[in-house]
């Protein structure tokens, strides 16, 4: 049976046929030790046995599927030794954990468990004596009792541990919202590792935090970058080892990077394009021609909308509500999480947008989750075509803009925060604005579409 080709691999070994072998009546997992292991494991070959009789299992057919599994875990042992960590340490620990918590508790290093009132350690006991004959699986009980302490957790694995820790808020983001948070986290601990190297968590001092700092400071005093992207470093890694600590206990000093921020940053804000400029310049006839169809009009539907970009690129077919009384989109958290809960509304469509979203009536598939994408290519064009008056200037302006038309007209404060898919500061009462009352508002400040939309 063929196997993917793992990463490690000796010259002359065909690791793309990794097929069980013969030996003492059992099928057995047989591989060399890759050349750039041996400095750290020894031996010539590995040899490991499935517990599968050849009798039973004649062709190898069960005994391939168990071979690709032990050479998983070969992978991960070699992974972990050129990690400088211990071999199976991390798969034991992980087991414990989800073993503890089939007991009903939360796994705990012995030395924990020894510091809680007497009451919760017989409880412990009570709970192995009726869940495993009386004690006797050596599993349950190094998990129950906390028999394994946690594995060394180094920085080059703490965007992953990280994660490990936060799936299930991870699982409300599409993939590209995935990619956007994880991002900046790998940035930060890259950058972390080439100042101080790649430490044990519980290694992290004071000292290492400082040296982070002062390696940001003289760079931001070098011009190199703004004090902002030095403060998101800081903020990254602390709330990673604040989440790490949190749910492991491993014994991470979290003062260590408490009060790291540069003080000056300035909060730059994207500035609104002034509306006459939107209509004479972004919307005039032909202004936008040569863009591709479906970018030209996110524009025209985020200039009379206010909508954030992704919020249009991800509507989906039955988001979109051309035949309805009021023509509207619903935006929703449906495959992707919303920056916000006050983020989902309907929004009525007028001018642009109507126009826009008539041709667009499945939505925007090719931009689908890919909002960055198509920020970059319309920013570009805009520069092509100087509708940048000024570097603070990008297609995201729109919305400031769209919200400064809002206010022009002095429309109610809960109005412009339905709008906006902002937080409204007084308390709920009642069901809201209809989608009639909000249309009325927008047609007060709807642009006029261009011939070729």
């Amino acid at each position: 049976m063929a196997l993917a080709r793992p990463p490690f691999g000796s010259q002359g070994e065909d690791l793309g046929k990794l097929n069980p072998h013969r030996r003492n009546g059992y099928w057995h997992l047989i591989r060399r030790v890759p050349a750039a292991m041996r400095h750290l494991d020894p031996r010539s070959f590995v040899r490991i046995t499935t517990g599968i009789r050849i009798v039973d299992d004649p062709r190898g057919i069960r005994a391939a599927h168990v071979v690709a599994h032990l050479n998983a875990q070969l992978e991960q042992d070699w992974t972990d030794l050129a990690a400088g960590r211990q071999p199976g340490h991390a798969r034991r620990y992980e087991n414990a954990r989800n073993k503890a918590a089939c007991y009903g508790f939360e796994y705990a290093p012995a030395i924990d468990i020894a510091l809680e009132p007497l009451t919760e350690v017989l409880r412990r006991l009570a709970a192995l004596a009726r869940g495993n004959e009386g004690g006797s699986d050596p599993k349950a009980v190094e998990a129950v009792l906390g028999g394994i302490g946690p594995p060394p957790l180094k920085l080059s694995g703490l965007v992953d541990a990280f994660e490990s820790e936060q799936a299930t808020a991870l699982n409300a983001l599409s993939p590209d919202q995935r990619r956007k948070a994880r991002n900046p986290k790998v940035r930060a601990v890259t950058n972390l590792i080439a100042v101080i190297g790649d430490k044990t968590l519980t290694d992290l001092s004071r000292a290492d935090a400082l040296a982070f700092r002062d390696h940001w400071k003289d760079r931001v005093l070098e011009g190199e970058v703004e004090i902002g992207t030095a403060n998101k470093d800081f903020g990254h890694v602390a709330k990673m080892l604040r989440t790490i600590e949190d749910a492991r206990r491993l014994g991470i000093s979290l003062e260590a990077f408490a009060k790291l921020r540069l003080e000056g940053e300035e909060q730059g804000q994207r500035t609104a394009y002034e509306p006459d400029f939107v209509q004479k310049v972004i919307l005039k006839d032909g202004a936008l021609d040569g863009l591709n169809d479906e970018a030209r009009r996110v524009v025209y539907v985020v200039a009379d909308t206010g909508l954030r970009l992704s919020e249009v690129v991800n509507l989906l077919p039955h988001h979109i509500h051309l035949d309805a009384e009021v023509p509207h989109v619903e935006i929703v958290a449906e495959g992707r999480k919303l920056k916000t809960r006050h983020s989902a509304r309907k929004m009525p469509l007028v001018g642009c947008a109507l126009a826009a979203m008539r041709l667009q009536p499945e939505g925007f598939p090719r931009y689908r989750d890919n909002a960055s994408s198509l920020s970059a290519l319309v920013n570009k064009a805009m520069d092509a075509r100087e509708m940048r008056p000024t570097p603070r200037h990008s297609l995201y302006s729109l919305r400031h803009t769209f919200e400064d038309r809002l206010t022009a007209i002095d429309p109610p404060d809960k109005i412009i925060a339905v709008l906006m898919g902002h937080k409204y500061m007084r308390p709920k009462y009642g069901s809201g604005p209809t989608l009639k009352h909000l249309q009325e508002w927008l047609e007060r400040i709807a642009f006029k579409a261009p011939s070729n939309i």
